[in-house]
């Protein structure tokens, strides 16, 4: 496996929390994984035991070879390798992927990503380790199965094997000037207008290019891998393309650690709880609502939110709501940051209802678990989320979703029905003010009728989102690829 991130060693979303986990439920099946990442500056060699395996490793760059460390974390799941390729000029650097001192993306991470691809695969010949499946992630590895066959189409070693591309948000799509493409090293037929796997509009797209020359390709939820190949609006300008490769795209929902998310054995929440005994939920209400500087109601909704502040996370509908929300009956507290414009504008409704909402502009996984295990709801008003975890985190916890009816949010929030008292949460369609507050007003008033409530909590609580389930369909779609001993 290929990825720009995978925790715990660098993470700054989703697609670390599946990095993460994913290998470790393959390996759990007996599979032999080695994920290659780069190796970043924040990566401590003391925290993770890293050691040499290779002595140095041969990389083609823009001025010529380049000689990278390849190093092993110390500790690491059953049947996982996680190695990490080291190049000071490309990942030395104080971020991942925005430059500290500008707040912008760096700009040569087209380069940086470039090199990153030919180095997965210099490192699998360096090790003489031809593995039967390449499975890369999102747009910073997704030039590994363009090179693999092109410049190494023929190689002993690692020639010839199946790639797999797993799109984790296709509204990041790595995209850069035309007049880059002579340093990416890759024939001039790939920039062809129209035709070639890189070209789009003008420019490169490094996701557009993984589409079209991956062996298959998976997104992280089945709604999702619809709903990206049918408009613009979720396909982001890739709906043709997806469209064409209709039927080698696959949809496999995430899975949740719940080593690490289960209100039973959280070490990060002060008050731990089970079905049988919700007691300790309640307690960490208490404590968030102190924690926040907001008066403890026993009986007003308290709604969390951990998220980025950017448009796909809804957050402009929720400003827009804000007034609706705050007049009827509900607490909120808000963890995150992102938009310089909507971190501004949730501090100025901060100031206005200050004892209604609390917001904490940072990333803090503390915060994040007590929240989960604190809140009676969990919003999620997104305008596209290709597969989400919070809301999955939240049932566990016994926080009710209440969610777009978008992505895998369809997927694993089923809308509670009245009738027959069946569902896990609250689900609207329309990106509109009415329809968000209807959700809510529906949240509510069954929150104010404490059996069902508890009923619907602990269904919630029930369901299991674990990896193996999505690692033994994973499993399925390699051995399709490459059938091996059964």
């Amino acid at each position: 496996m290929a990825a720009s991130e995978a925790g715990p060693y660098a993470r700054t979303g989703g697609l670390g929390d599946v990095m993460g986990a994913l290998p470790a439920a393959l390996g759990a099946l007996g599979h032999e994984v080695k994920v290659v990442m780069p190796r970043y500056s924040s990566i401590s060699n003391l925290t993770y035991r890293l050691t040499p395996v290779l002595d140095a490793v041969e990389v083609a760059d823009t001025d010529g070879p380049a000689n990278v460390t390849v190093e092993r974390a110390g500790k690491s799941p059953r049947g996982v390798e996680f190695l990490f390729v080291g190049y000071n000029d490309y990942f030395g650097r104080t971020g991942m992927y925005v430059d500290p001192k500008t707040g912008k993306d760096y700009e040569d991470n087209d380069l940086r990503f470039a090199f990153f691809a030919r180095a997965v695969i210099e490192v699998a010949r360096g090790l003489e380790w031809r593995p039967d499946i390449i499975h890369v992630h999102d747009w910073q590895a997704a030039l590994v199965p363009a090179y693999l066959k092109t410049k190494f189409g023929r190689d002993s070693v690692i020639g010839g094997c199946a790639t797999i591309l797993t799109i984790h948000n296709l509204g990041y799509q790595g995209l850069f000037d035309g007049d880059r493409f002579a340093a990416l090293d890759l024939p001039a037929e790939m920039f062809y207008a129209v035709t070639g796997a890189l070209e789009f509009y003008g420019k490169v797209n490094f996701l557009k290019c993984g589409i079209r020359m991956a062996d298959k390709i998976t997104t992280v939820s089945p709604r999702y891998a619809r709903e990206i190949q049918s408009s613009d609006e979720f396909g982001c300008g890739l709906e043709g393309v997806l469209a064409d490769r209709a039927a080698d795209l696959f949809g496999i929902i995430n899975g949740v650690d719940y080593s690490i998310w289960s209100p039973k054995t959280d070490s990060l929440v002060p008050h731990r709880y089970g079905l049988s005994n919700l007691t300790g939920k309640r307690m960490n209400k208490v404590e968030l609502l102190n924690q926040a500087g907001l008066p403890v109601r026993e009986r007003t909704p308290l709604i969390g939110m951990v998220t980025r502040l950017t448009a796909q996370k809804g957050i402009d509908l929720l400003i827009s709501a804000a007034g609706d929300i705050f007049s009827s009956d509900y607490q909120m507290i808000i963890l995150g940051a992102g938009d310089a414009e909507y971190q501004s504008a949730l501090k100025r409704l901060e100031s206005r209802y200050p004892d209604k909402l609390k917001v904490f502009l940072e990333f803090n996984d503390t915060l994040a678990h007590l929240i989960q295990a604190a809140a009676d709801m969990f919003l999620m008003p997104s305008r596209y989320e290709p597969c989400g975890l919070n809301q999955m985190y939240a049932l566990r916890y016994g926080t009710v979703p209440v969610v777009r009816a978008v992505g895998g949010l369809v997927d694993t929030v089923v809308d509670y029905d009245p009738v027959s008292g069946n569902g896990t949460g609250f689900q609207f369609d329309d990106f509109t003010v009415p329809a968000l507050m209807e959700a809510l007003g529906r949240a509510r008033a069954l929150f104010q009728r404490r059996q069902a409530w508890s009923k619907l909590i602990k269904t919630g609580m029930r369901v299991d989102y674990s990896w193996s389930a999505s690692a033994h369909r994973y499993e399925a779609l390699y051995r399709s690829l490459a059938p091996g001993p059964q």
